[in-house]
């Protein structure tokens, strides 16, 4: 069987579809994975030997550019990718029995799927842009919703406006150059009455979340054997446990000295500190030996080595964090990662900062919570219930279906 894996975004939106791919390889299919065209994306594929097709423009530049994208930017985006999946995915999806796809709206990957015969499925590693009667829609380029609308199932129809405003046309001009009729509703085709949760069940229960019948598999999880570098090792090893500081792809504009800030407020708990560099290109503010700053490593095998995770609070990083017993701080930028934030404070392994941009005194409050030694001892206890088998489920429940139904069938 031959099953193609598309995806568009960050790490958190790359690194769970490696994770599928090496579990359906290992169960005997072809996979290859259309991706953005990162090198740290690559290196990860190549890691694990599977095939890359680069999708779109680089994630990183978009991310960490002068300036955020405008709105302007954010439509004439959609359309370059719109016009990415038709391309690139109309040869990648040849001969394929099963297409996956996930991360930034992927318009355009269903419509191909469509055209070439081939059993799709829509997957998510969280529900927020899943319509729901119990939480309005997450924030989107275009016109503001009107003042005074509360009701959510109002809000929900006029975000499906929203999705068609970003993305109605220059797909639906697609679709009529491969032969298909235009659709009236985006959002809806692409995720399916049946999409996918590829998240832990404990972290982000579905239940009643979506009135759509979602398929929870739990988080795919890729694992991680490399041994961490021998100067972090060292550093690890020289003293107590230190505290990790990181915001993974978040360049941090609304907090410029989120590093220095940071360190301080760690140090001011008595505490060491690792600082994670990733995209925001972070540093240290001094050489005392109690800081210590690292690339890309190992978290699986770090965050057990760590007295508390401060983190900008996406999924795979709180999963991560999660499952290692680590309790978390979560500064929450945008989209999904106030959800996130919210489930560690509520499931008491860690604390919830209020908004994006942390003052001294607001993360400090944070980290007593996350250090305290009940917050230790209940995040020892939640990491015993995170899954580790979502990939194995997701890549099983793929292949028997396509094997029952074929792969002319949609979910």
């Amino acid at each position: 069987m031959r099953v193609l894996l598309v995806t568009y975004g960050s790490r958190g939106d790359v690194e769970p579809v490696v994770a599928l791919a090496v579990r359906l390889r290992e169960l005997g299919a072809e996979v290859r994975v259309c991706a953005p065209p990162d090198e740290e994306f690559a290196g990860m594929l190549t890691r694990v030997g599977v095939p890359l097709v680069p999708l779109g423009p680089s994630v990183r530049a978009l991310v960490t550019g002068v300036t955020p994208p405008s709105p302007s930017d954010a439509f004439r985006i959609a359309a370059e990718l719109v016009a990415a999946r038709f391309d690139t995915l109309s040869a990648a999806a040849e001969g394929c029995d099963a297409l996956v796809a996930t991360g930034l709206m992927p318009a355009g990957a269903r419509s191909v799927a469509e055209k070439l015969g081939v059993h799709y499925v829509y997957a998510c590693f969280h529900t927020l842009e899943l319509p729901s009667p119990h939480c309005p829609p997450p924030p989107r380029p275009g016109p503001p919703f009107p003042q005074g609308v509360t009701d959510n199932r109002v809000l929900w129809e006029l975000d499906a406006q929203r999705v068609n405003a970003l993305y109605g046309e220059v797909h639906n001009s697609h679709r009529a150059s491969i032969g298909l009729p235009p659709l009236d509703n985006v959002r809806d085709h692409v995720f399916t009455d049946q999409p996918w949760l590829a998240a832990d069940p404990t972290l982000c229960p579905e239940q009643e979340l979506t009135a759509l019948d979602v398929v929870q598999t739990g988080a795919w999880i890729l694992p991680d054997e490399r041994p961490l570098p021998e100067e972090l090792q060292a550093f690890l090893d020289a003293g107590a446990p230190p505290v990790y500081v990181g915001f993974g792809s978040m360049p941090m504009r609304a907090s410029r000295d989120a590093a220095p800030l940071a360190i301080e407020a760690v140090r001011a708990q008595g505490r060491r500190v690792l600082v994670s560099r990733g995209w925001a290109d972070l540093g240290l503010i001094d050489d005392k030996d109690d800081c210590f700053a690292v690339g890309e490593v190992n978290h699986q095998a770090l965050f057990r080595r760590v007295a508390a995770v401060v983190h900008h609070g996406g999924a795979g990083t709180t999963t991560t964090a999660a499952r290692a017993g680590a309790p978390q701080v979560v500064v929450p930028q945008f989209v999904d990662q106030p959800y996130w934030a919210r489930r560690v404070a509520e499931l008491g392994i860690g604390a919830a900062h209020e908004g994006p941009d942390p003052a001294f005194d607001s993360l400090s409050a944070a980290l007593r919570t996350a250090l305290a030694p009940e917050t230790r001892a209940r995040a020892r206890a939640v990491a015993g219930t995170i899954r580790t088998d979502g990939a194995t489920v997701a890549a099983k429940l793929l292949l028997d279906t396509v094997g029952r139904k074929g792969p002319s069938m949609s979910v």
